[in-house]
């Protein structure tokens, strides 16, 4: 059965997912955003056979018995490693190359396969089924004395091989008795040798992996957790813009037969802040850099537009501002459970926290002294736009941080977003030297906090709730103290967080909210919350329980320390898109926060 117990590989502009059988099942081209060219994850029809299957590069050894899998530590290297009944064993090692060439980053949209026998007379057969235009469209196959053409109407892809071509065109088994490789990629000759380029290439991007985890802060406790939820976080890092995804795939449902099924190639700037704040915690100052570039641009983009009052919640990896919503039909979906959904009209929406959003993350601009473009007076003067929106906005109804599609309420999330949009800016004004314009924005900080404290607190419940004068909860109020909205130790905040863990707590796992949607009700657990959760235990005091519980929530990881979007709470399977960059950044989070630090440990 498809699941998404599942590696990833990438090298920053491409990605590919590799499952238990050592079958790359999703890979879009040239980018991230692009055509899946391998989607078998999506076209997976309950009972399909090896022979009807499509999108997939599959490297089968005929008879396998068992496939051990795992990254080369401490990279996004992966080695399958097969054995069949009889005792022969045979190695595939998938990667996509990056390293330094001529002082420049060598990331080329190319993925590379290198099959090694170790034992025995191994014998595998060759399945690549590349389908074009989100599968509408079968390439025509041509073939070389080395290679093979994938050719469609826009595009063509390429396969260049020392194994024998005619087996790997016919699908035929073969013995595998010297190592071979695989570089599957935009239609381009290798012009060397291949194994020894597959050799110098799989080396060197060895040593890049090896050399950017050496460089990274991590915590004491859970460094094996944290450096693999780095790796990843890195190559959702669509490098050439800074933009970070949400997640690599589309259309992975939150839950069975919803139809919950979302595009999150894309990147939200609710994100940011979680991201950025993950990012610095790591260490990470270049793809932090550049993903505060990344949304400096943006703010620059929407500047540009006339009559553009609102700011868009979710762009593309190239700052793009249309992500038209439609169904690929050609595709089967999730195992069989479409819609297979590109785009994403969540664009449409007025999300108001946006603009918390982007302040928030560009303020580590003005107090981070390692960057090499800081921020000046004039990010500081078009940050304040942003935020006289925000002062205009703060208690208007929006789609929330949810996004609901047919509801619109004043959140409590976006409006303190909003609040933290001025309350950082008042303090970058003052430590530029602005002292009008930091007095004037702690007095719409105060004002706007002051309507929030009376508008998004119930008196009946004792807590605060999701929506003005509303009674409902969701889990975005674990984050007031993260935010410096209220004190940890506010009664009203620990309260708060006692009912959410009351409310919306299922085992070890927890709900975005507990109400009908536009949906009907949530079938599953959304991972970050239950990060959340664990750090406003931690806030209020209750340490031991927070890690007690974080340890849990790790155990849900996939074989290959993986998150997607959400789990089933009873089951622990994982669900939604993959993998999740909210998750992984919600990991990293916790773990810094909880771990011992490395004087006490030792």
């Amino acid at each position: 059965m498809t699941s998404l117990d599942l590696a990833v590989i990438g090298n920053c502009m491409i990605s590919a997912l590799v499952d238990r059988r050592a079958q790359i099942v999703w890979s879009c081209f040239p980018r991230f955003d692009g055509d899946p060219v391998l989607s078998a994850l999506l076209d997976s029809p309950e009972g399909q056979s090896d022979a009807d299957q499509r999108g997939v590069f599959a490297i089968d050894m005929i008879g396998m018995q068992s496939c051990e899998q795992a990254y080369i530590e401490n990279t996004a290297v992966l080695v399958s490693t097969m054995m069949d009944a009889y005792g022969n064993v045979v190695e595939i090692t998938d990667f996509a190359p990056r390293f330094k060439n001529f002082d420049r980053m060598f990331r080329p949209p190319e993925l590379i396969r290198r099959v090694r026998p170790v034992k025995g007379r191994p014998r595998i057969r060759v399945r690549l089924r590349p389908h074009f235009e989100w599968g509408s469209q079968q390439p025509t196959l041509t073939r070389g004395s080395n290679h093979l053409r994938f050719v469609g109407d826009n595009r063509s892809l390429r396969l260049t091989t020392d194994a024998p071509i005619s087996y790997v065109f016919a699908e035929r088994p073969f013995v595998v008795d010297k190592p071979i490789s695989f570089f599957f990629g935009e239609d381009e000759p290798l012009r060397a040798e291949a194994d020894a380029t597959a050799r110098e290439f799989l080396d060197k991007t060895v040593d890049f992996w090896l050399d950017w985890v050496r460089s990274l802060s991590i915590p004491f406790d859970w460094q094996e957790a944290v450096i693999r939820a780095a790796i990843t976080l890195k190559l959702c890092n669509y490098e050439e813009t800074g933009a970070i995804v949400a997640a690599l795939t589309t259309s992975v449902p939150e839950a069975p037969n919803t139809r919950r099924n979302w595009d999150y190639r894309y990147c939200w700037l609710r994100d940011a802040y979680f991201v950025i704040h993950a990012l610095n915690r790591l260490g990470t100052t270049r793809t932090m850099e550049d993903y505060l570039n990344y949304i400096a641009n943006i703010v620059d983009d929407v500047e540009a537009i006339p009559d553009q009052k609102d700011m868009p919640p979710l762009f593309s990896i190239t700052r793009s501002m249309r992500l038209d919503e439609y169904e690929a039909e050609a595709l089967a979906g999730y195992r069989g459970m479409g819609p297979v959904r590109v785009g994403n009209a969540a664009y449409t929406q007025i999300q108001n926290d946006a603009y918390g959003s982007i302040v928030l993350a560009s303020t580590h601009a003005f107090f981070d002294r390692r960057l090499i473009r800081t921020g000046n007076r004039a990010l500081f003067e078009h940050l304040e736009k942003l935020g006289q929106r925000a002062v205009e906005v703060f208690d208007q109804p929006d789609a929330g941080p949810w996004e609901l599609r047919t509801k619109a309420s004043v959140h409590t999330f976006p409006s303190v977003m909003c609040w933290a949009a001025c309350d950082r800016l008042a303090k970058i004004g003052k430590m530029l030297k602005r002292e009008d314009r930091a007095a004037y924005w702690r007095e719409q900080a105060d004002r706007i906090h002051a309507v929030i404290e009376v508008r998004a607190y119930s008196p009946q419940r004792g807590t605060f709730v999701s929506s003005f004068d509303g009674q409902d909860l969701d889990a975005t109020l674990l984050l007031l103290a993260e935010l410096n909205f209220v004190k940890p130790t506010d009664p009203r905040f620990v309260a708060t967080v006692e009912a959410i863990g009351k409310t919306l707590r299922r085992g070890d796992l927890f709900l975005r909210y507990d109400t009908e949607d536009d949906f009907g009700l949530m079938h599953t657990a959304f991972m970050i919350c239950a990060f959340w959760y664990v750090d406003a235990l931690n806030a209020i005091g209750r340490k031991d329980e927070a890690r007690d519980l974080f340890e849990k929530i790790l155990a849900l990881r996939n074989s290959f320390g993986l998150f997607s979007e959400d789990a089933d709470f009873t089951t622990g399977e994982l669900w939604g898109n993959f993998p999740q960059t909210y998750s992984m950044v919600g990991l990293i989070n916790s773990a810094v926060r909880l771990s011992r630090s490395w004087e006490d440990a030792f």
